[in-house]
């Protein structure tokens, strides 16, 4: 994949032995023939852009999602968020609820390029998906690489507030084990289950809280 050169100069660092693992190779000709043959999301040039807005090193806070939005302009490199313009996706709407709930913000970007540079790693589990097929590109080793993500995060000495939103990203837990970081779960913002546990959980104020406890600076939501 020859967008993953130069993504962001700490990135690179940490994960150049990554990029050169066998399964990482399979995976990189595995994209290009699907980018090359059918309708792909995101766009080939954002598929790493969480990691080139959010460095190594700026990572405050990391959104977990699945995959990317399958459908037509929506997805952009970055977990939940849609160019503006774009008609906004249920379960971010439902986010949006909760932000409104939780701090008083009335948010109306769709786009999360503003968190990314904040220090919000939005990263999707599987970073791309074929035109309508959600979860299409599962198990074509996305989930290895993006694991191991989540490891070389856990690894740092500086606290990151992990938010997992319903069962997938929760699954993760098992990966984040140094008991400087936070984890905020809940149920998923999704429609089918934003009632039953996402609602009213404040996981943007308490972000924050734990953030100002380690005199790290604040999440501008």
């Amino acid at each position: 994949m020859r967008n993953t050169s130069v993504i962001n100069k700490k990135w690179d660092i940490v994960l150049k032995d990554e990029m050169q693992k066998e399964y990482f190779k399979k995976l990189g000709i595995f994209v290009k023939n699907e980018y090359k043959n059918k309708t792909i999301f995101p766009p080939y040039e954002n598929i790493f852009d969480a990691l080139r807005f959010t460095d190594y090193d700026n990572v405050k806070v990391v959104i977990l999602g699945q995959d990317p939005y399958h459908g037509l302009g929506e997805a952009h490199g970055l977990s939940f968020s849609v160019h503006n313009g774009v008609k906004m996706p249920p379960s971010l709407l439902n986010i949006f609820k909760e932000l409104k709930s939780d701090l008083g913000i009335s948010r109306t970007s769709t786009d999360l390029t503003d968190w990314a540079k904040e220090g919000v790693l939005l990263l999707n589990s599987i970073m791309t998906v074929e035109a309508d097929k959600p979860l299409s590109h599962k198990n074509k080793g996305w989930e290895i690489f993006t694991d191991n993500i989540i490891r070389y995060l856990n690894d740092r000495d500086k606290p990151i507030v992990f938010i997992l939103w319903g069962n997938f990203a929760r699954s993760k837990k098992v990966l984040i084990t140094n008991p400087i970081h936070k984890i905020i779960e809940s149920a998923h913002p999704s429609p089918l289950s934003a009632s039953r546990g996402f609602f009213g959980t404040k996981p943007f104020s308490k972000c924050n809280k734990y953030l100002k406890e380690f005199g790290v600076k604040e999440i501008n939501w």
